[in-house]
């Protein structure tokens, strides 16, 4: 007689066992039980992939209504506010998805280092993570002028003006960005063009490159020694606080929409200090002296150092735990980044 297969619910090897869902397959097939818990990770990098698909799927339905020409920008993000069914939804879910996914990306990179979750082979991972916090800074900038509404007036004159103070490229890169010698009939399409192919295709590769390194590495980074638990846990909690982030989008979405004023006169823009919150740090680095320096260099300055942190400042080989006594020296730099970057962004929102 032949014999019978194994049912199709079950692991060849393993009888009974049920196979591994899309989303277990993700981890490592155990994790380690004490960086499992929330108060290791703080469920930051679930999270962040969790804002970004947000980002990339509300985006795409948006592309359905949006126009991406001068005259017709604002208009169209106005009927998809006011007029397109459920259009104020999508809308305001991509919006918020976005603004949370920088929090988000700049705490996950903040436990990363103060856990010295960078260490182990995992240096590169910790470029390639940074890489994608850079990009979300971008989609958030690009978004914002896309909408081509007065209020971004001023952060895009500003923000593109910086380009041109780069040494020897800053003209060439203006013109990549901006489309012309000015803002005007090419910056909406440009904007479009890099916000879409230039920002977002290369963030979602990157995140899947940046979840596959995790996954090769073991997953969270700890001791090997350490007591480790089945992956199906980890699943569990990432789906709790994904629906839980998913409540809290559509609340202040509900609550608080994003902003829409009226369409944007390149001709006529305000010189009124008005940033971004996620640029107010810039702005007010900007009011302290020259351009080039304080927006331009000194910015770049600190994501080299950031990306210089495995490789040239950390020595340390402890892992899995909070402020590891061997890694001092990347706590102060990281933690006075932070609290620099947060006092600023406190004073430019408070003036």
């Amino acid at each position: 007689m032949t014999a019978e297969r194994p049912p199709a619910a079950t692991t060849p090897g393993v009888r009974g066992a049920k196979r591994p869902s899309f989303f277990e397959h993700l981890h490592p097939p155990s994790i380690p039980e004490a960086q499992a818990r929330f108060r290791y990770t703080l469920g930051l990098g679930g999270l962040s992939v969790f804002f970004l698909v947000m980002t990339a799927v509300t985006g795409a339905l948006l592309l359905f209504y949006y126009e991406p020409s001068s005259a017709r920008a604002n208009a169209s993000v106005q009927l998809l506010q006011y007029h397109v069914p459920f259009g104020w939804l999508v809308r305001g879910v991509h919006f918020w998805s976005a603004q949370a996914l920088v929090v988000t990306a700049a705490l996950h990179l903040l436990r990363v280092a103060l856990t010295g979750g960078f260490r182990s082979g995992r240096r590169f991972n910790w470029l390639l993570g940074l890489s994608l916090f850079v990009l979300a800074l971008g989609l958030d900038f690009t978004g914002y002028g896309l909408r081509w509404d007065a209020s971004i007036g001023w952060a895009l004159l500003i923000g593109t003006n910086l380009l041109r103070l780069v040494p020897l490229a800053g003209g060439t890169l203006y013109r990549w960005l901006v489309g012309s010698a000015e803002l005007g009939e090419a910056t909406v399409l440009r904007l479009f063009g890099w916000h879409v192919f230039g920002l977002m295709l290369p963030a979602l590769g990157l995140a899947v490159w940046h979840l596959f390194r995790v996954r090769r590495d073991g997953g969270i980074a700890t001791d090997t020694a350490a007591p480790r638990l089945p992956r199906r846990e980890l699943v569990r909690r990432e789906i709790l606080a994904m629906l839980l982030a998913a409540a809290t989008l559509l609340g202040l979405t509900t609550l608080a929409g994003p902003g829409l004023a009226g369409p944007l006169e390149p001709s006529s823009l305000s010189l009124e200090a008005h940033a971004p919150w996620f640029f107010l740090a810039i702005q007010e680095l900007l009011r302290l002296g020259n351009p080039l320096w304080f927006g331009v260099i000194l910015p770049l300055a600190v994501v080299l150092l950031l990306a210089a942190i495995p490789y040239a400042i950390d020595r340390g080989a402890r892992l899995g735990r909070w402020f590891p006594r061997d890694g001092r020296l990347v706590q102060v730099i990281v933690l006075g980044l932070a609290l620099g970057i947060g006092w600023l962004t406190l004073r430019g929102a408070l003036r």
